[in-house]
């Protein structure tokens, strides 16, 4: 018999690709991913996994940025109409609770969570020819959404991933955990489902994502990240008094001198001498005309830290100029987390466990030669390896490599989607390995 992972894996390639093509169609952003939620209910329901959705998958009060309730059921309305199978398509869902985790269980072994983010970025995208999902029919319907940075892909690698190990599920032992997480972007939605527990009995937590072919990843799999910062995303709201400007300009206390005394504070915040620190004051909005004493202004920002601490210092900073402007102005400061991150790092010895399993069962994959890549963007991925590795399991964050038409998070980003395979394959490797699996179908628990 053959590798049967590659032979599984390579089965999926078309199921694959118009999976793919299908959720980049209807690109959902954070918390509104109701329709690609229900069609991942859909498919490892109908696989035989264990399905957890909803509240049972996402802690209530541990969310953050979701949207309000009539833009919650303007979208699930839109769901329906786009195609997501209402039978799936919970009440939960439709309130904003997204995601979803299938649990394939195989008896006595180890835990083994993989992650596959679902969300969207808020985006527009190319309408030109030379664009390739414009060109070829599969592009956004939904207007301001775009699967810009490959979470579409992660999507159906998940899946394959699913249907890959049912069909080899009588060679392994243990507990596997699929987890399809909603708002990764702006670190919203790991928090919630790290909070229900999801994560404390688990012994092994892979994650991955697409990243561009070249530079120091220069092979196909990167087994490992690190120096990934922390984070932290407010909306800071000012709050003043309107008043005529011409007539009674002393009655006014204007939200928007407060609120840009706090912009200009924000980026003066002292950096830390203990590693890299960043601030960005991204979207900056109020009034409602030239003669009006403005009553409300609305900050976007973040913080970021090479540490958790080093962030939580960039944090608590920013919330004392915040309140400190407003104060100054005479208004008030009202601070809303948006969503946050931890530093993270995988673990040496399990990335190396893992490039040996690509080196070994996957030998036409090649393992990055900078096996553990360092990462300068933010993840809240860190919040399921930090739970994992609190508690004495191992995580890792790969990348999976593909040549890609443009950056991540702009309007023109397509990959190769021979990547998706290439992913089945090393998720299903690298359960393989930890649960078991054996050519002859013999069983052997790794310690």
């Amino acid at each position: 018999m053959g590798n049967p992972i590659v032979e599984y894996a390579k089965s999926l390639d078309q199921v694959s690709r118009e999976r793919r093509r299908d959720f980049h169609r209807f690109a959902e952003t954070a918390w509104l991913e109701m329709r690609t939620s229900a069609i991942i209910n859909k498919i490892l329901t109908e696989l035989g996994y264990e399905v957890v959705t909803g509240r049972r998958l996402c802690l209530e009060e541990a969310r953050t940025g979701v949207p309000e309730a009539d833009v919650l059921k303007a979208h699930g309305e839109l769901a329906i109409q786009q195609g997501a199978p209402k039978e799936y398509l919970t009440e939960d869902m439709k309130e904003g609770f997204t995601g979803v985790m299938g649990v394939l269980h195989l008896g006595r072994g180890p835990v083994v969570a993989l992650r596959f983010d679902i969300d969207a970025l808020g985006l527009i995208e190319d309408e030109e020819d030379s664009h390739r999902p414009f060109r070829e029919g599969f592009s956004s319907e939904n207007k301001g959404m775009m699967h810009a940075c490959g979470h579409d892909g992660h999507v159906a690698i998940g899946l394959g991933v699913a249907e890959a190990l049912m069909k080899l599920k009588g060679r392994l032992h243990g507990t596997v955990k699929l987890i399809f997480q909603p708002g990764e972007e702006g670190a919203k939605g790991a928090r919630a489902i790290v909070a229900q527990g999801h994560l404390d009995d688990v012994d092994y937590f892979v994650g991955t994502h697409i990243a561009p072919a070249g530079g120091p990843d220069d092979g196909d799999v990167t087994p490992g990240t690190w120096g990934s910062l922390a984070t932290s995303k407010y909306d800071a709201h000012f709050y003043g008094e309107a008043a005529h400007a011409g007539g009674f300009p002393e009655k006014g206390r204007s939200a928007i001198v407060a609120a840009a005394n706090a912009v200009l504070n924000l980026t003066a915040i002292s950096r830390h001498s203990g590693g890299i620190s960043r601030v960005n004051v991204g979207t900056f909005q109020g009034g409602t005309g030239r003669n009006v004493v403005p009553d409300h202004a609305v900050v976007q920002f973040e913080v970021r830290g090479e540490t958790t601490e080093i962030n939580q210092f960039m944090d608590q900073e920013a919330v004392r100029v915040c309140n400190g402007a407003a104060q100054m102005a005479g208004c008030t400061c009202r601070m809303v987390l948006q969503g946050g991150a931890e530093s993270q790092r995988s673990d040496e010895d399990f990335l190396e466990q893992i490039a040996g399993i690509v080196e070994n069962r996957l030998p036409h994959l090649k393992v990055s030669s900078c096996k553990n890549a360092q990462n300068w963007g933010s993840e809240d991925i860190s919040l399921m390896m930090n739970r994992v590795q609190g508690h004495g399991g191992k995580a890792t964050y790969m990348r999976n490599m593909t040549p890609m038409a443009s950056a991540q998070h702009t309007s023109t980003f397509d990959f190769d989607e021979k990547v998706l395979v290439e992913g089945i394959e090393v998720f299903t490797a690298i359960v393989w390995e930890l649960c078991g699996g054996q050519e002859d179908g013999a069983w052997a628990v790794r310690t």
